[in-house]
């Protein structure tokens, strides 16, 4: 399975790469495929290139539905654990 992450753009050290910011955790990226990318844009990205630029208001909820799924997801171990 392939996940793109919302990542918000915290560096720019080169016009074609990023710094981007997942869950404190900082990452280089490749902005090649998003045309005009700019600090502080949040973009999605997929193996280490940022593939869309979305605004901040979707990235927040996205970011907070991959927060839901791991707490239900830790949620769920815990009670394997149990039996």
């Amino acid at each position: 399975m392939c996940l793109a992450v919302p990542a918000k753009i915290i560096d720019l050290p080169s016009p074609t790469e990023g710094i981007v910011d997942m869950g404190g955790v900082q990452y280089p990226t490749d902005l090649t495929l998003v045309e005009g990318a700019a600090l502080g844009d949040y973009v999605i990205v997929h193996a280490g290139f940022a593939i869309q630029k979305l605004d901040e208001q979707e990235a927040q909820e996205t970011l907070a539905l991959f927060r839901e799924l791991a707490e239900l997801a830790a949620a769920e171990e815990s009670r394997q654990g149990e039996t």
